[in-house]
């Protein structure tokens, strides 16, 4: 189910749209869940009682993060061990030099919890 948070005579602005993924008991404190909405891959994680959504897909070699492991708030990519904090998407730490490559920051998205339901902004 999707909901529009932004709307006017004309529908909604900027292409704002809350999708249900999940449901508040799938994803335990301090956990990770693969999900997806309107055919998108997304990691969901439960941090300090909120939930954080990222792109499941690294930037570098568009490895699956949702398969890869997550300690604290900071999932490492299972193919180049890139780490991405969940709770913003930025770049934690990498293997690599930053002359070599500087690995991009996961697109993060935003999310809110109604009645129970998970939703994301995509």
């Amino acid at each position: 189910m999707a909901f529009l948070s932004q709307t006017n005579n004309s529908g909604y602005i900027g292409g704002t749209m809350f999708v249900e993924v999940a449901k508040e008991s799938d994803v335990k404190e301090g956990g990770m869940k693969c999900v997806s909405a309107n055919g998108k891959g997304l990691l969901l994680s439960r941090q300090g009682g909120k939930f954080y959504a990222l792109d499941n897909t690294c930037p570098h070699r568009q490895g699956p993060l949702c398969e890869g492991s997550l300690s604290g708030k900071v999932v490492t990519c299972p193919i180049h061990a890139v780490q991405f904090d969940v709770t913003t998407g930025k770049v934690a730490a990498s293997p690599f030099k930053p002359e070599v490559w500087a690995p991009k920051d996961a697109k993060a998205y935003s999310t809110k919890v109604e009645n129970g339901k998970i939703l994301v902004d995509v």
